[in-house]
C-alpha cells in the first residue's frame, strides 16, 4: 500500500469533512453531450452531434454510424421528399425524411419518433441502428453514451498511444516519496499521456469517466467512473507548479450506479497538503492549477496521465 502516512486521509479529521460533503444528484438542467461509442471506441463527429429530442429519443447522425460499420449511405431527393438509402454486406435499409417508418431487409418497422434532418444531417432514433445495421446497441444513461456493438473497452497502447520518458516529469512526482515507484518498488521510466476524450479505458482500475463535480456547499471533487469489480486506487495531481499532490478515494462517499460502475469521489484541495507536504492555504488549491491528472499504480508499465481539460478554465 502507498505511503502508510497518506492513508491517514480516512483519518477522523478527513471523515468529518468528507462526510459533511456528502455529493448528492446532479442536476440535469445541463446534460453531458452524448457520445457514441463503436466497440469500445468514441466515433468523432465533425459537426452535427447526437442529441436526445423531446421525447427523450436519442437521435444519431446516420451518415457517420454507418460508415464507422462498413456501410454506405446514399441520399435521392425526389421534390419535397428526401430518401436515404444504408447498404451493407448483411443489411438494407431505406427511409425518408419526416417519417417515422423504414423499410428494413424489406420488412417495414416503426419507430417511436420522426427521421429528421439537423444541420443538413440525417437523423435517426437509435433503435434504427440496431435493427437496420444488425447491431448491439445499449443506451447508458451515466455517462450519456451511446454503446454500439462489443462494450469492451480498449487499453491505451490499443488507441494508438505510445508510451514516452517520465524524464519532464519525474522532478514533479518525486516531490511525494516512493510515488514514482511501481507496486514492486521499481522507478517507473514512462508515462503515457492521454485526453479526457480518449476515455474509456482498460487499466488495472478501469476508467470510464473523469469529471469535475461541486457539492452543494461549494466543496470541489473529481468524480471517477469505475467498474464495480475495480478497487479505486489513489490518484495524484501534477500542478502547474511543478509539485504533485496525491489524492485518495473518499470511500465513503462511494455511489453504486447500479449498472455494474461506481463513482468514485476525489477532493481537489486536502489538508493532507499541509499536513504531510507543509503547503500553507491549501483550500486555495483549485482544478485549474492541475496540469495532468495521473492514476497510482494503475499500469505495471507507466504512470498513466491524463490531461487536465479545465485548466484554462
Amino acid at each position: 500500500m502507498r505511503m502508510k502516512k497518506w492513508i491517514l486521509s480516512l483519518t477522523a479529521v478527513t471523515l468529518l469533512w468528507a462526510s459533511a460533503t456528502i455529493p448528492t444528484t446532479e442536476a440535469a438542467s445541463n446534460p453531458k453531450p452524448i457520445e457514441v461509442l463503436l466497440n469500445g471506441k468514441k466515433i468523432q463527429f465533425p459537426d452535427a452531434k447526437p442529441f436526445q429530442d423531446g421525447n427523450d429519443y436519442v437521435m444519431v447522425p446516420i451518415r457517420f454510424v454507418s460508415e464507422a460499420l462498413g456501410a454506405k449511405v446514399g441520399w435521392e431527393k425526389t421534390g419535397s421528399q428526401l430518401a436515404v438509402s444504408i447498404k451493407n454486406d448483411a443489411h438494407a435499409v431505406n427511409m425518408t425524411v419526416g417519417q417515422n417508418t423504414a423499410t428494413v431487409d424489406g420488412q417495414t418497422k416503426i419507430y417511436e419518433t420522426k427521421i429528421i434532418l439537423k444541420q443538413n444531417r440525417t437523423f435517426v432514433p437509435l433503435r434504427l441502428v440496431s435493427e437496420g445495421l444488425g447491431q448491439t446497441v445499449e443506451w447508458d444513461k451515466i455517462s450519456r453514451w451511446v454503446w454500439i456493438g462489443k462494450k469492451e473497452i480498449a487499453a491505451l497502447e490499443d488507441k494508438g498511444l505510445q508510451a514516452v520518458s517520465i524524464e519532464p516529469y519525474k522532478k514533479a512526482i518525486a516531490t511525494v516519496p516512493n510515488l514514482i515507484n511501481d507496486i514492486t518498488g521499481k522507478p517507473y521510466d514512462k508515462v503515457v499521456l492521454f485526453k479526457q476524450s480518449d476515455l474509456p479505458v482498460k487499466l488495472l482500475h478501469d476508467i470510464y469517466s473523469v469529471e469535475p463535480y461541486t457539492s452543494p456547499k461549494g466543496v470541489p471533487y473529481l468524480k471517477i467512473r469505475v467498474k464495480t469489480t475495480s478497487t479505486a486506487g489513489s490518484i495524484f495531481f501534477l500542478t502547474k507548479g511543478k509539485d504533485t499532490r496525491l489524492r485518495s478515494p473518499l470511500r465513503e462517499i462511494t455511489q453504486d450506479n447500479g449498472d455494474g460502475t461506481k463513482m468514485i469521489y476525489y477532493p481537489i484541495y486536502s489538508s493532507d497538503d499541509e499536513l504531510f507536504q507543509g503547503i500553507k492555504n491549501y483550500k486555495s488549491f483549485k482544478l485549474q492549477d492541475i496540469e495532468y491528472i495521473a492514476f497510482d499504480l494503475a499500469s505495471t508499465e507507466y504512470i498513466p496521465m491524463m490531461i487536465n481539460p479545465w485548466q484554462d478554465n
